[in-house]
Parts: structure tokens; C-alpha cells; sequence
């Protein structure tokens, strides 16, 4: 690049020592500095790969929401509902479900001997399907919690499990490995006139293992 005395701005040439002009010392002159080409803008590549990821994951949600709907659409139309004003039935490809059912349901259909005296209560259920079934029967009685629960503990015998609680108690009763009776026992003076409540659950398993 050329450079220029300082002394008198003359221009000197590289293979002077001394300015030809005014004879100042070549080492006094200072560079002119001249502008450099810019560098070069950065690659647009990578804006070009995270635009198209970013293309890619909203396709695939798209997607993903498509596959969502369509199967919910498909369940929905398997299975039919009926309503007679109380209960509830839903009927699937695997069987049939009966919601909050007044149906008095049999010491055999429940597993075991309602509590004597109790009286069936809105809220049952009955679930057939391939896989098994569960049958739930709901009671109450003016007996208190511990008569109802030392019926069941007496009915039951050593096999069955207990979770007793001031104003409540569970009761499990295993019956080999794939079927089991469960009864809830509850007494709260806020609910059900003060009487004491009787869930009882029996469920069976009828899967190939």
C-alpha cells in the first residue's frame, strides 16, 4: 500500500530511506490505510435447516392432531349411549356398561350377603365385557359402622384385609387370582340421613392369562 511523508505529504517511494521532496526520514511516514473489502455475509444454510425443522415438527403436529381426532371420532362411533331418565347404558365392540342403576343386585351377583336389613340405593353399576366384569352395589342402613363392618369381618374370615378408619373401613377379599370383593363401609352424620353407606364391589377377570 502507499505510504506518504509525514513532513509534507509527498508520496514516498518503497525504496527510499528519505523523503525525495523535503528529506525527512523515511521511518517518520505513517501507512494510509486504505478500506477493505467487507467479509463476506454470513451462510443463510443454517436460517435455511432450522426453518425447514421447524416445518417438519408443525407437520408432524398436524399430523399427530389428525390421528388424535380420527381415533376419537372412531371410538365415538362404537359405542352408543341410552338414557332412560336415571340410568345410563353405554353399549361398546367389548360389551355393555350400565350407569347408576336402581337394579337390587343378588348376593351372587355381589359375591357376597347384602348386610341384613340394608336397602339398595341409586348409584349401581354393572360392567360386562370380554375382559371380565364388575358388579357395584349401593346401600345403606341405620346400623352403625362397626355392626356393618364386624358382619363382613365375620363373613370374610382371615382372608381378608381390613382398613379401618373413626367413620370408615374397607374390607378385600381376594377369591383366587382373578376375582375379588371389595366393600366400602362409610358413616358420616352430613350424609345419606345419617345412615351408615354400603359400597360393595365384585369384579372378575375373565382374560386368558
Amino acid at each position: 500500500m502507499a505510504s506518504f511523508c509525514t513532513k509534507c505529504g509527498a508520496e514516498l517511494s518503497p525504496d527510499k530511506q528519505v523523503c525525495t521532496t523535503c528529506g525527512a526520514a523515511a521511518a517518520s511516514a505513517q501507512p494510509t490505510y486504505t478500506q477493505t473489502a467487507a467479509p463476506p455475509a454470513k451462510s443463510s444454510s443454517a436460517v435455511k435447516i432450522i426453518l425447514i425443522i421447524v416445518a417438519i415438527v408443525v407437520g408432524l403436529g398436524v399430523i399427530g392432531m389428525g390421528v388424535a381426532g380420527y381415533t376419537v371420532w372412531r371410538v365415538s362411533r362404537s359405542i352408543r349411549m341410552s338414557n332412560n331418565g336415571t340410568a345410563v347404558t353405554l353399549s361398546t365392540p367389548d360389551g355393555k356398561v350400565d350407569l347408576n342403576t336402581t337394579e337390587s343386585y343378588t348376593a351372587s351377583e355381589l359375591g357376597t350377603d347384602i348386610y341384613p336389613g340394608a336397602q339398595s340405593v341409586k348409584g349401581g353399576m354393572r360392567m360386562d365385557l370380554s375382559t371380565g366384569s364388575m358388579v357395584t352395589g349401593i346401600f345403606v342402613t341405620s346400623d352403625s359402622k362397626d355392626q356393618v363392618v364386624a358382619f363382613y369381618k365375620n363373613k370374610f374370615g382371615s382372608g381378608a384385609s381390613t382398613f379401618d378408619t373413626a367413620d370408615g373401613a374397607i374390607l378385600t377379599l381376594p377369591m383366587g387370582d382373578k376375582e375379588s370383593v371389595m366393600v366400602t363401609v362409610s358413616s358420616r352424620r352430613s350424609e345419606n340421613d345419617g345412615k351408615t353407606k354400603l359400597v360393595i364391589v365384585h369384579t372378575k377377570n375373565t382374560k386368558a392369562s
